[in-house]
């Protein structure tokens, strides 16, 4: 599954630049799937959804650091932990339960965003 920011974070930053997916960002800032992945223009992503990847996206929060669940992947296929979970002084990246997915379908998100 997916991490998620709980409300108890302290917006330090310490998890943004740790993700490998650029899947983090600060609160109220939009985001693109194009963000630190080989992802461009018109795409359908693993989900089904088509989308555009340079095209902005509106922020999942507006005052705490978030993490877009379409972009994580619990750092599977980089590292053996999630980074932003290792590195959080709080506690605060904790899995998101309403973003199931197996090993498998993570490991397939993080090869379709990073080929090479």
């Amino acid at each position: 599954m997916a991490i998620i920011i709980t409300d108890e974070c302290i917006n330090c930053g310490a998890c943004e630049p740790e993700c490998p997916n650029t899947a983090i960002y600060e609160g109220a800032d939009d985001w693109r799937y194009s963000d630190g992945t080989s992802l461009t223009g018109n795409v359908v992503l693993p989900n089904g959804k088509d989308v555009d990847a340079d095209e902005a996206q509106e922020p999942v929060s507006d005052e705490l650091y978030y993490i877009v669940p379409d972009k994580c992947t619990e750092c599977k296929g980089f590292h053996e932990e999630p980074q932003c979970a290792a590195v959080c002084p709080v506690d605060c990246c904790v899995p998101d339960e309403d973003h199931e997915e197996t090993e498998e379908e993570l490991l397939g998100k993080q090869r379709f965003m990073h080929p090479e």
